[in-house]
């Protein structure tokens, strides 16, 4: 079932068949640092698999966030944005809210999300760095394109 927000001309919703693939591919794989050069196909694959929230000026998308959750125990946030023309707005701070208050993702015992420069806007909603860094781990593709900068510093 899609569910829908309204905040003056500003829309956020659930409804799959709303959402605009052209333009969150443009800005995944153009416009963030975390996707860049991700392919089509990879992005309408993890919207098919993700519960994704459209944020739109009347029949426009300006932002997008998905959830990559299990509905009863883990969430993780990814793919967050708003268009540049819309920031300042606090458009993405509501996007925020919206998504931690949805009715199929309370009582999660964890959310996580990655982050290279908005810490202090998700630390306003309980995230925080890892407690027990030395318990999580990770298996990248060495082949992955979608985030260059980290193999640099993985390097060093």
């Amino acid at each position: 079932m899609s569910r829908e927000w309204h905040r003056g001309e500003f829309s956020i919703s659930t409804e799959r068949g709303r959402l605009d693939l052209p333009v969150i591919h443009n800005f995944l794989a153009k416009d963030s640092y975390w996707a860049q050069g991700r392919g089509i196909e990879t992005v309408k694959r993890s919207i098919e698999n993700s519960l994704n929230f459209g944020l739109y000026k009347g029949g426009q998308q300006i932002g997008f966030a998905r959830v990559v959750t299990d509905h009863a125990t883990f969430a993780w946030l990814a793919d967050v944005f708003v268009l540049d023309a819309y920031r300042g707005r606090g458009l993405g701070k509501w996007l925020i809210e919206v998504i931690l208050s949805h009715p199929e993702l309370q009582e999660l015992r964890r959310w996580v999300l990655g982050t290279k420069d908005a810490h202090e806007i998700y630390r306003q909603f309980g995230f925080s760095e890892l407690k027990q860094p030395e318990r999580w781990m990770e298996r990248p593709d060495p082949r992955m394109q979608e985030t260059p900068d980290y193999w640099q510093d993985a390097a060093q």
